[in-house]
């Protein structure tokens, strides 16, 4: 128990430090270059509040950032959307692992196997993704949306896992083989704009039907691979100047505050209805990114 304590304590500190680096480059680009990180603050702040709320209860927030951003017109790139998403939400997402990390039992050898391939994946992302212009992301994204609806269909049609075991808290032989690469692949997604909640809810609820896996297990894990697979994205695609900095502030700092209210709530809030309303609302951002990449002269 005292190595696997120390371990997690281990974890957690590199979570601050890694938050503290994140901090540092934001503060950084804005006295050295005074990007525009407060501007619209307080709609920053409403929009990273509500998304990162839903991220906390396992809806994911790549889905309701891209339709608000569009709907208020935050940013003014879509090229820049994807390296956005993960940049803006890195710090709140830090928070969420420092909550869950040790809130939910799981096994270590599940733990950072799967992580460990998720980082390296969304390094490999980054530089896949460099030169694509902006049709290119708006295809993509609309694609990544369109595979989370369907995910989310699906875990509100059929509730996969609800009959698993509880009493198992991570995978073994092939089925950690199969994780580790089905996050590697989650890692390279995430730099595209897909987030990695319901695909990872999904993969670990389906991994119950042999040996059995208790689904809650998915939550430290994905939290883990989000806290680390983001600044490690952010860190990538600010150096090659593709993050939107209008309002950057205002959507961490709400995010963080969604974060801390939403942990208060996991247990006892039904998100059915909110899911089938981003469901809806990622329909019509899907619309509206394709429509956009097919126009002349994007």
């Amino acid at each position: 128990m005292f190595p696997e304590n120390f371990i997690l304590y281990s974890i957690q500190i590199l979570l601050v430090v890694v938050m503290i680096a994140m901090i540092i480059v934001v503060i950084r680009s804005y006295l050295l270059h005074r990007q525009p990180i407060f501007k619209r603050f307080g709609l920053g702040m409403l929009i990273g509040f509500i998304t990162d709320f839903g991220d906390t209860l396992g809806i994911g927030s790549f889905a309701t950032t891209t339709a608000a951003f569009r709907m208020t017109h935050y940013i003014d790139d879509d090229r820049k959307l994807p390296g956005t998403l993960n940049a803006v939400h890195a710090i709140p997402v830090m928070f969420q692992a420092l909550f869950f990390i040790t809130a939910v039992k799981v096994e270590l050898t599940t733990l950072l196997p799967m992580t460990t391939a998720a980082v390296i994946g969304a390094y490999v992302g980054t530089h896949v993704t460099k030169k694509w212009h902006a049709p290119t992301v708006q295809r993509v994204m609309a694609v990544a949306l369109l595979i989370a609806v369907i995910i989310m269909v699906v875990r509100m049609i059929t509730t996969p896992g609800s009959n698993n075991s509880m009493g198992v808290h991570g995978l073994h032989g092939w089925w950690l083989i199969l994780g580790i690469v089905f996050n590697f692949g989650i890692g390279v997604l995430m730099t595209m704009g897909l987030g990695n909640y319901a695909p990872e809810l999904i993969f670990f609820s389906l991994m119950g039907v042999n040996p059995g896996v208790n689904p809650a297990v998915a939550f430290p894990v994905m939290m883990l691979d989000a806290a680390l697979i983001m600044p490690t994205t952010a860190l990538n695609v600010i150096k090659m100047d593709r993050v939107s900095w209008r309002g950057f502030a205002g959507v961490a700092i709400g995010g963080v505050l969604g974060v801390i209210v939403a942990a208060k709530f996991f247990t006892s809030m039904n998100v059915d209805l909110l899911n089938k309303l981003i469901v809806i609302v990622a329909l019509w951002t899907i619309f509206g990114l394709v429509r956009d990449s097919m126009k002349k002269n994007v």
